[in-house]
Protein backbone atom coordinates (compact mmCIF):
# COMPACT_ATOMS: atom_id res chain seq x y z
CA UNK A 1 0.00 0.00 0.00
CA UNK A 2 1.07 3.31 -0.55
CA UNK A 3 1.57 6.11 2.08
CA UNK A 4 -1.59 7.84 3.07
CA UNK A 5 -4.00 5.46 1.62
CA UNK A 6 -7.52 5.82 2.13
CA UNK A 7 -10.08 3.10 2.43
CA UNK A 8 -13.40 5.08 0.70
CA UNK A 9 -15.81 3.10 1.57
CA UNK A 10 -16.53 0.94 5.05
CA UNK A 11 -18.94 0.49 8.02
CA UNK A 12 -19.27 0.69 11.54
CA UNK A 13 -22.11 -1.48 13.13
CA UNK A 14 -23.92 -1.01 16.67
CA UNK A 15 -25.51 -3.68 19.34
CA UNK A 16 -28.95 -3.76 18.44
CA UNK A 17 -29.41 -2.60 21.95
CA UNK A 18 -27.88 0.36 21.63
CA UNK A 19 -28.64 1.54 17.94
CA UNK A 20 -31.75 -0.18 16.60
CA UNK A 21 -32.26 -1.38 13.73
CA UNK A 22 -34.64 -0.62 10.69
CA UNK A 23 -37.81 -2.95 11.13
CA UNK A 24 -38.07 -3.03 7.98
CA UNK A 25 -34.21 -3.05 6.91
CA UNK A 26 -33.54 -5.53 4.23
CA UNK A 27 -30.80 -7.73 6.04
CA UNK A 28 -28.88 -7.32 10.02
CA UNK A 29 -25.77 -8.06 10.68
CA UNK A 30 -23.63 -8.40 14.09
CA UNK A 31 -21.85 -5.26 15.81
CA UNK A 32 -18.74 -4.01 13.54
CA UNK A 33 -17.25 -1.65 16.00
CA UNK A 34 -14.78 0.93 15.36
CA UNK A 35 -11.59 -0.26 16.92
CA UNK A 36 -12.02 -3.71 14.98
CA UNK A 37 -12.20 -1.23 11.72
CA UNK A 38 -9.12 0.65 12.61
CA UNK A 39 -7.05 -2.49 13.19
CA UNK A 40 -8.03 -3.81 9.91
CA UNK A 41 -6.72 -0.60 8.12
CA UNK A 42 -3.62 -1.02 10.18
CA UNK A 43 -2.84 -4.73 9.58
CA UNK A 44 -3.38 -3.98 5.72
CA UNK A 45 -1.71 -0.75 5.70
CA UNK A 46 -4.16 2.10 5.37
CA UNK A 47 -3.96 5.56 6.92
CA UNK A 48 -7.19 7.05 6.33
CA UNK A 49 -11.00 5.41 6.05
CA UNK A 50 -14.40 6.42 5.01
CA UNK A 51 -17.24 5.43 6.70
CA UNK A 52 -20.51 5.29 5.13
CA UNK A 53 -23.93 5.48 6.88
CA UNK A 54 -25.10 1.42 6.93
CA UNK A 55 -28.77 1.23 5.84
CA UNK A 56 -30.21 -1.31 8.68
CA UNK A 57 -29.21 2.10 11.18
CA UNK A 58 -31.56 4.38 8.95
CA UNK A 59 -31.28 8.05 9.58
CA UNK A 60 -29.70 7.64 12.89
CA UNK A 61 -26.34 8.59 12.63
CA UNK A 62 -25.20 8.45 15.98
CA UNK A 63 -23.04 5.60 15.81
CA UNK A 64 -21.01 6.47 12.92
CA UNK A 65 -20.86 10.30 14.03
CA UNK A 66 -19.50 9.21 17.41
CA UNK A 67 -16.78 7.08 15.71
CA UNK A 68 -15.63 10.44 13.74
CA UNK A 69 -15.68 12.70 16.56
CA UNK A 70 -13.18 10.31 17.91
CA UNK A 71 -10.84 9.92 15.30
CA UNK A 72 -10.89 13.27 13.92
CA UNK A 73 -7.90 13.06 11.58
CA UNK A 74 -8.33 9.20 10.21
CA UNK A 75 -11.76 9.17 9.24
CA UNK A 76 -14.53 10.86 7.15
CA UNK A 77 -18.10 9.89 7.16
CA UNK A 78 -21.33 9.78 4.33
CA UNK A 79 -24.63 10.24 6.45
CA UNK A 80 -28.06 9.48 5.44
CA UNK A 81 -29.66 12.92 7.09
CA UNK A 82 -33.24 13.39 7.93
CA UNK A 83 -34.36 16.91 6.17
CA UNK A 84 -35.60 19.82 8.23
CA UNK A 85 -33.18 19.80 11.05
CA UNK A 86 -31.98 23.13 12.59
CA UNK A 87 -28.91 24.46 11.25
CA UNK A 88 -26.74 23.64 14.52
CA UNK A 89 -27.37 19.80 13.76
CA UNK A 90 -26.00 19.59 10.11
CA UNK A 91 -23.19 21.99 11.47
CA UNK A 92 -22.27 19.44 14.15
CA UNK A 93 -22.57 16.77 11.44
CA UNK A 94 -19.91 18.65 9.50
CA UNK A 95 -17.52 19.52 12.04
CA UNK A 96 -17.33 15.39 13.24
CA UNK A 97 -15.97 14.89 9.73
CA UNK A 98 -19.08 14.10 7.35
CA UNK A 99 -18.24 15.03 3.26
CA UNK A 100 -21.11 13.59 1.79
CA UNK A 101 -25.14 12.32 1.62
CA UNK A 102 -26.12 8.59 0.68
CA UNK A 103 -28.57 7.90 -0.93
CA UNK A 104 -29.06 4.03 -1.04
CA UNK A 105 -32.05 3.21 -3.04
CA UNK A 106 -31.09 -0.40 -3.28
CA UNK A 107 -31.40 -1.97 0.73
CA UNK A 108 -34.82 -1.22 2.44
CA UNK A 109 -34.09 0.22 5.52
CA UNK A 110 -32.03 3.12 4.15
CA UNK A 111 -34.41 5.76 4.97
CA UNK A 112 -34.64 8.43 2.00
CA UNK A 113 -36.60 8.96 -0.73
CA UNK A 114 -35.95 9.44 -4.48
CA UNK A 115 -38.28 12.49 -4.46
CA UNK A 116 -36.65 14.54 -1.66
CA UNK A 117 -33.57 14.43 -4.20
CA UNK A 118 -33.91 18.23 -5.10
CA UNK A 119 -34.13 18.94 -1.02
CA UNK A 120 -31.28 16.53 -0.50
CA UNK A 121 -29.29 18.36 -3.15
CA UNK A 122 -29.77 21.29 -1.64
CA UNK A 123 -28.57 20.39 1.82
CA UNK A 124 -25.54 18.69 0.37
CA UNK A 125 -25.29 22.36 -1.71
CA UNK A 126 -25.39 24.11 1.30
CA UNK A 127 -23.25 22.42 3.73
CA UNK A 128 -20.54 21.36 0.51
CA UNK A 129 -20.86 17.52 0.49
CA UNK A 130 -21.18 15.14 -2.28
CA UNK A 131 -24.33 12.97 -2.92
CA UNK A 132 -23.02 9.37 -3.08
CA UNK A 133 -25.66 6.82 -4.72
CA UNK A 134 -26.38 2.85 -4.26
CA UNK A 135 -29.14 2.03 -7.09
CA UNK A 136 -30.61 -0.74 -8.46
CA UNK A 137 -28.76 -0.94 -11.98
CA UNK A 138 -32.02 -1.18 -14.11
CA UNK A 139 -33.40 2.37 -12.59
CA UNK A 140 -30.24 4.30 -12.95
CA UNK A 141 -31.24 3.74 -17.18
CA UNK A 142 -34.31 5.38 -16.00
CA UNK A 143 -32.72 7.97 -13.14
CA UNK A 144 -29.24 8.77 -15.01
CA UNK A 145 -30.95 11.62 -16.79
CA UNK A 146 -31.56 13.94 -12.84
CA UNK A 147 -28.42 12.38 -11.90
CA UNK A 148 -26.71 14.85 -14.68
CA UNK A 149 -28.41 17.55 -13.83
CA UNK A 150 -27.21 17.54 -9.78
CA UNK A 151 -24.94 20.59 -9.18
CA UNK A 152 -23.71 18.74 -6.23
CA UNK A 153 -20.86 15.89 -6.85
CA UNK A 154 -22.01 12.18 -7.38
CA UNK A 155 -20.14 9.38 -6.68
CA UNK A 156 -21.58 5.73 -7.31
CA UNK A 157 -21.34 3.03 -5.07
CA UNK A 158 -19.57 -0.35 -5.95
CA UNK A 159 -18.95 0.07 -9.51
CA UNK A 160 -22.57 0.91 -10.38
CA UNK A 161 -23.73 -2.62 -9.00
CA UNK A 162 -23.98 -4.07 -12.34
CA UNK A 163 -23.90 -7.95 -11.79
CA UNK A 164 -21.70 -9.21 -14.62
CA UNK A 165 -24.00 -11.69 -15.71
CA UNK A 166 -25.81 -8.58 -17.11
CA UNK A 167 -23.23 -8.22 -19.14
CA UNK A 168 -20.63 -5.08 -19.94
CA UNK A 169 -22.51 -4.16 -22.69
CA UNK A 170 -25.69 -3.43 -20.60
CA UNK A 171 -27.51 -0.73 -21.14
CA UNK A 172 -27.20 0.07 -16.91
CA UNK A 173 -23.51 -0.45 -17.10
CA UNK A 174 -23.01 2.26 -20.20
CA UNK A 175 -25.02 4.40 -18.05
CA UNK A 176 -22.78 4.16 -15.36
CA UNK A 177 -19.72 4.75 -18.16
CA UNK A 178 -21.29 7.83 -19.32
CA UNK A 179 -22.11 9.10 -15.97
CA UNK A 180 -18.00 8.55 -15.09
CA UNK A 181 -17.27 10.36 -17.90
CA UNK A 182 -19.65 13.24 -17.80
CA UNK A 183 -18.04 13.89 -14.47
CA UNK A 184 -19.38 11.57 -11.58
CA UNK A 185 -17.01 9.67 -9.27
CA UNK A 186 -17.01 5.55 -8.97
CA UNK A 187 -15.70 3.80 -6.20
CA UNK A 188 -13.85 0.39 -7.60
CA UNK A 189 -15.47 -1.42 -3.98
CA UNK A 190 -17.82 -4.55 -3.86
CA UNK A 191 -16.36 -7.04 -6.62
CA UNK A 192 -17.98 -9.76 -4.78
CA UNK A 193 -21.45 -8.31 -5.03
CA UNK A 194 -21.46 -8.18 -8.25
CA UNK A 195 -19.18 -11.69 -9.58
CA UNK A 196 -20.46 -14.55 -10.56
CA UNK A 197 -17.03 -16.08 -9.68
CA UNK A 198 -15.27 -16.76 -6.54
CA UNK A 199 -12.45 -14.36 -5.20
CA UNK A 200 -10.10 -12.72 -7.11
CA UNK A 201 -13.52 -12.20 -8.98
CA UNK A 202 -11.79 -12.13 -12.63
CA UNK A 203 -14.71 -11.70 -14.57
CA UNK A 204 -14.98 -7.78 -12.87
CA UNK A 205 -12.03 -6.46 -14.63
CA UNK A 206 -13.27 -5.09 -17.89
CA UNK A 207 -16.15 -3.38 -16.08
CA UNK A 208 -13.50 -1.78 -13.51
CA UNK A 209 -10.78 -1.04 -16.25
CA UNK A 210 -13.37 0.29 -18.49
CA UNK A 211 -14.36 2.78 -15.70
CA UNK A 212 -10.64 3.64 -14.90
CA UNK A 213 -10.25 4.24 -18.68
CA UNK A 214 -12.85 6.45 -18.56
CA UNK A 215 -11.89 8.89 -15.71
CA UNK A 216 -9.23 7.53 -14.02
CA UNK A 217 -8.76 10.73 -11.74
CA UNK A 218 -12.32 10.09 -10.38
CA UNK A 219 -11.69 6.89 -9.42
CA UNK A 220 -11.03 5.54 -5.26
CA UNK A 221 -11.55 2.19 -3.99
CA UNK A 222 -13.57 1.09 -1.02
CA UNK A 223 -12.98 -2.32 1.08
CA UNK A 224 -16.75 -2.34 1.63
CA UNK A 225 -15.30 -4.02 5.17
CA UNK A 226 -17.19 -5.74 7.39
CA UNK A 227 -18.84 -6.90 3.83
CA UNK A 228 -22.39 -7.00 5.40
CA UNK A 229 -25.16 -8.33 2.91
CA UNK A 230 -22.57 -10.74 1.46
CA UNK A 231 -24.25 -14.50 0.94
CA UNK A 232 -21.57 -15.83 -0.88
CA UNK A 233 -17.80 -16.52 -0.04
CA UNK A 234 -16.92 -14.17 2.49
CA UNK A 235 -13.89 -11.71 1.40
CA UNK A 236 -10.81 -10.70 3.26
CA UNK A 237 -9.45 -7.52 2.50
CA UNK A 238 -6.34 -8.58 1.47
CA UNK A 239 -8.44 -10.28 -1.30
CA UNK A 240 -10.05 -7.48 -2.18
CA UNK A 241 -6.90 -5.65 -2.35
CA UNK A 242 -6.05 -8.65 -5.07
CA UNK A 243 -8.62 -7.47 -6.87
CA UNK A 244 -7.54 -4.21 -7.22
CA UNK A 245 -4.38 -4.69 -8.49
CA UNK A 246 -5.81 -6.72 -11.46
CA UNK A 247 -7.76 -4.04 -11.60
CA UNK A 248 -5.55 -1.36 -12.06
CA UNK A 249 -2.02 -3.23 -12.67
CA UNK A 250 0.05 0.00 -13.39
CA UNK A 251 1.36 1.03 -9.81
CA UNK A 252 0.59 4.68 -10.75
CA UNK A 253 -2.56 4.43 -11.47
CA UNK A 254 -3.20 2.15 -8.27
CA UNK A 255 -1.62 4.42 -6.34
CA UNK A 256 -3.64 7.70 -7.42
CA UNK A 257 -6.62 5.56 -6.59
CA UNK A 258 -5.92 4.94 -3.48
CA UNK A 259 -4.44 8.25 -2.46
CA UNK A 260 -4.44 11.21 -4.86
CA UNK A 261 -7.84 10.62 -5.86
CA UNK A 262 -9.38 10.01 -2.69
CA UNK A 263 -7.38 12.78 -0.97
CA UNK A 264 -9.05 15.18 -3.24
CA UNK A 265 -12.78 14.10 -2.83
CA UNK A 266 -12.43 13.71 0.50
CA UNK A 267 -10.29 16.06 1.43
CA UNK A 268 -7.73 14.61 3.94
CA UNK A 269 -4.71 16.78 4.79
Amino acid sequence: MPANAIDSHAHVIGAEADYPWMPDASYTAPPAPAVAYLKMLDEVGTRYGVLVQVSGHGQDNRLLLETLRANPTRLRGVVVPTLGLGDSEYQAMSDAGTVGVRMNLLHRGGGMNFAQLAEYEALALDWGWHMQFLLDPQRLVELAPQLRKLKATVVLDHMGHQSTAAGWASSAFQQVLGLVRDGAWVKLSGAYRVSAEEPPYRDTICYAQSLIEASPERCVWGSDWPHVATWTTMPTVGKVLDTLALWAPEPAIRDAILTTNAHRLYGFR
